[in-house]
């Protein structure tokens, strides 16, 4: 297959031509939704407003610039992150459901945070904090009930499975334990929502998704080396618990950050890097399609949720919910016919 080479001072990078196409394909896309996004509201501004607003400041556009962009910003981010966080765990697994919602680290993070809600103050801090080391003692669970094949196949998406069931049953009681006020306000946040979201939410979030972001990149090439095969990692001199602990890091840093702000949004982790991969034809799971079409997936499922009822928003969980589980019935037989 040939490959694109692009060169940047002393760095140089080479992609697969259909990656590059595929690539610049999903950028478009989510360019022409976030500008679709930044001109819906209850009074729809034209895209010459919009740029206004973004290039040329003044008062007009302050709705654009302080309420409706930073939602769009977070979406793009946030997608990008799961989609990132996915691909991390489907080759971490070397399976296709082998992502943070479906085996539990997900709930392991809801859980870190409804600690931090309800026995600490709940700040934006020690949401992050809470909801991080919930999803990392989830991945070490799910490590030591594993340990017979490491972090690969069937048996650790199993494992998994179970324990995001045990997980979200005692989510369930810290709910209910809760006072009344703490309790409504920590279900409505378990639909994973933007609704609301505001720079002053979302500084810290982006910073520290950058920094994992990095980390992937520095170890991306292992990463790829690895899901070919133990044997073939290590040949070719790849530290294989070294790498897993750096990827599982970086996986549960990923979903745990979007998390915390944002709530548990589910499916797009398991959706995007399988279709990104589907679409660069690849034969591992690559990061950056992932991460673009899981950019463009929460983007457009925000907008519809937005537009489904309005003028009442919905969460965007909802609707990730609602196709995401289309996707898993058939991917499922997907698998099934493929065995």
């Amino acid at each position: 297959m040939s490959t694109v080479t692009l060169r940047t001072g002393r760095f140089l990078v080479q992609i697969e031509r259909r990656t590059a196409v595929v690539s610049a394909g999903l950028v478009t896309a989510a360019a022409a939704l976030a500008l679709l996004a930044l001109s819906h509201g209850p009074q729809w501004a034209t895209p010459a407003e919009v740029f206004d607003a973004l290039f040329r400041g003044g008062d007009a556009g302050f709705v654009i610039r302080e309420w409706r962009l930073p939602r769009v910003v977070a979406a793009l981010i946030f997608g990008a992150s799961l989609g990132l966080a996915g691909a991390v765990f489907q080759n971490l697994t070397r399976n296709a459901l082998g992502s943070p919602d479906v085996i539990g680290l997900d709930a392991g993070a809801y859980t870190g945070a409804l600690v931090a809600i309800t026995l600490l103050n709940g700040t934006a801090g020690q949401l992050a904090a809470g909801s991080v080391a919930g999803g990392l003692l989830a991945a070490a669970l799910i490590y030591l009930l594993s340990l017979d094949s490491g972090l690969s196949g069937v048996r650790l998406v199993v494992i998994g499975i179970a324990v995001n069931a045990m997980l979200t049953a005692l989510n369930s009681w810290i709910v209910l334990r809760a006072e009344i006020d703490v309790a409504l306000a920590a279900t409505g946040w378990n639909a994973g929502s933007l609704n609301g979201v505001d720079w002053a939410e979302v500084r810290l979030p982006f910073v520290v998704i950058g920094l994992f972001v990095l980390l992937l990149v520095v170890v991306s090439h292992a990463m790829h080396q690895a899901a070919l095969g133990d044997e073939i990692a290590r040949t070719t001199g790849v530290r294989l618990g070294r790498l897993r602990l750096l990827l599982v890091l970086a996986g549960v840093g990923c979903t745990a950050t979007v998390t915390a702000v944002a709530g548990p949004v589910v499916f797009i982790a398991l959706a995007a890097p399988q279709i990104g991969r589907r679409l660069a034809r690849a034969a591992g799971v690559p990061l950056v399609p992932a991460a673009l079409t899981g950019a463009v997936l929460l983007l457009a499922a925000d907008l519809v949720a937005q537009m489904l009822l309005a003028p009442v928003a919905l969460p965007v969980g909802v609707v990730t919910t609602a196709i995401g589980g289309c996707y898993l019935i058939w991917l499922l037989g997907m698998e099934v016919k493929r065995r």
